[in-house]
């Protein structure tokens, strides 16, 4: 069963089961979990700096396009749903040039883009026909988006996991839906599919969701990281800007584990501070990112299994409210 999708998706979107994005991981989105969601039904991405070193890009794009390909030839009526690649746009990542050009030879569907908006990259992935999705914190940096090209929006709200904003999920989607009528998908602690479709009932196309595809079988997480999300709930879950100089949640036992005090961290770079703790621990491969929703996350399991729990509790909530 597939759902309605909101008339302002293009159409390649038309091919979702649900109207979810698997969100771009660092260090744990790979081929294996990308290509497992998009059979699944649901969008998987992946940044382009997981692929080290950056040849290796070119790998991982032929595996995604040749094994979705064979998909949609023996599914014809379960088609795989299109996958996208996250581009760091900020100045100190100088890859970017490559890795666009990478992501042009295989026509790549969507980028996401993070970290900076420039427009001769939104004309870079038109040129191949693809389509670019903008993450953002608040209304003006949505503006700044659209104004420089991008066709949509990932309106980044309060639980989300990893770099994060402030903002309600209820402030940013409305404040954007005032003036921006184009794709927009919602971010923060969204874990079920009742939620899903409360993003959606907010004004949001898609909801955007990570975490709980960090417990799966398919994910490039270690045991404990896993066990961590499955075992986790809000609380566990601290803001700070100390590991990486940008505000993000992440799990407080991995920093614990790290010798640190996540009750009291201080503002600033982990490199240069002498306060305790280990300052070789290094944001996202010791102190794990998480969002606040993994409260409905109790197993790890594979990513088909994962999804079609989302579809079941989507399809309970849409029933709860036209009962």
């Amino acid at each position: 069963m597939r759902y309605e999708i909101h008339m302002s998706l293009p159409p390649l979107f038309d091919r979702l089961r649900l109207p979810v994005i698997g969100s771009p991981l660092f260090i744990i989105s790979g081929p294996d979990l990308v290509i497992a969601q998009c059979k699944a039904g649901i969008v998987g991405s992946f940044p382009a700096l997981n692929a080290r070193p950056q040849a290796q890009l070119d790998e991982w794009l032929h595996r995604i396009t040749e094994e979705l390909a064979a998909w949609n030839r023996d599914n014809p009526d379960r088609p795989a749903a299109p996958f996208a690649v996250n581009q760091i746009v900020h100045k100190s990542n100088d890859r970017l040039e490559a890795d666009l050009a990478t992501c042009a030879k295989w026509q790549v569907p969507i980028v996401i883009t993070s970290l900076g908006a420039r427009p001769e990259l939104n004309e870079a992935v038109h040129g191949w026909g693809g389509i670019t999705l903008h993450d953002v914190i608040d209304d003006r940096f949505a503006r700044k988006a659209i104004e420089k090209g991008a066709d949509g929006l990932i309106a980044v709200a309060a639980g989300a996991g990893g770099h994060a904003g402030r903002l309600s999920p209820f402030a940013i989607v409305q404040e954007i839906r005032q003036w921006f009528d184009g794709p927009l998908a919602l971010s923060g602690a969204i874990a079920n599919g009742g939620a899903v479709l409360a993003a959606q009932a907010m004004g949001a196309d898609l909801a955007y969701i990570g975490s709980p595809f960090i417990a799966t079988d398919e994910a490039n997480a270690v045991a404990g990281y896993k066990q961590g999300i499955v075992e986790g709930r809000a609380a566990d879950i601290v803001y700070s800007n100390l590991f990486t100089g940008v505000h993000g949640n992440y799990l407080r036992g991995s920093i614990v584990a790290a010798g640190m005090d996540p009750d009291n961290l201080p503002e600033g770079d982990l490199s240069t501070m002498n306060f305790g703790g280990n300052r070789e621990a290094k944001a996202w491969k010791d102190i794990w990112g998480s969002g606040q929703g993994i409260g409905a996350v109790d197993k790890v399991e594979p990513v088909a299994a994962r999804v079609e729990r989302l579809a079941a509790e989507y399809r309970a909530a849409r029933a709860r409210i036209t009962a």
